[in-house]
């Protein structure tokens, strides 16, 4: 099986998160890492989620899954030990139209979660199409030592620049921002602090590149 990539949207929408445990717990701080309204429903929460709970950062609804408890979910995620409610879950995610990952368990998804490491605003995800997890956290890690954090001020950057431009007018072609990225270079000076000279040599080879 083979998945559509995509991103997702999730800022101000009700994720449900089944369970209470440390999976749970990973799947809800990635949600929200984006922005996503998480509500926990479980019996039992593991420490962290509890802490969680304290802190107002999430809604918890401390019982079991009932029927119902999808209404309006714009993403759920089935994390219990049990796979009989999981596959309740599911179905009632379906039903409603929800977007539901199940844990380990693809059949009963209509999507999976990658690997992924974040630099700013620049997010890398990494599948195997559910086939080896392992291997996809391995590149991950990979690219991880490839992508520094001089990255996201890079995306900064060029969003300023791209700001900047579309204020004055100027359009811009693909063709010429890819001509103008020049990358080992500006990161290099990304490395020794020179945001500015970044900002500037990047607008003289937009102009360069237009004029061609």
């Amino acid at each position: 099986m083979s998945y559509y990539p995509t991103f997702l949207d999730i800022r101000g929408k009700r994720c449900v998160v089944i369970g209470g445990g440390e999976v749970a717990l990973r799947k809800v701080g990635m949600l929200l890492e984006f922005g996503g309204r998480v509500e926990v429903i479980s019996p039992e929460l593991c420490p962290d989620l509890a802490q969680f709970e304290r802190e107002g950062k999430v809604k918890t609804i401390r019982r079991d899954y009932r029927s119902g408890d999808l209404e309006r979910a714009f993403v759920v995620i089935a994390a219990t030990d049990s796979p009989a409610v999981n596959e309740q879950v599911a179905r009632e995610a379906s039903e409603r139209g929800a977007l539901i990952n199940v844990v380990d368990v693809p059949k009963l998804s209509n999507f999976i979660v990658p690997s992924y490491l974040r630099r700013g605003d620049i997010t890398v995800a990494v599948s195997t199409s559910g086939k080896s997890p392992a291997l996809a956290r391995k590149i991950r890690t990979e690219l991880e030592r490839q992508f520094g954090e001089d990255y996201a001020t890079l995306v900064a950057v060029v969003e300023e620049v791209r700001t900047e431009l579309k204020a004055k007018g100027i359009a811009v072609s693909a063709r010429s921002w890819q001509e103008a990225l020049d990358l080992p270079n500006l990161l290099m000076l990304l490395r020794y602090g020179e945001r500015n000279q970044v900002k500037e040599r990047l607008l003289k080879a937009l102009m360069e590149a237009r004029s061609r």
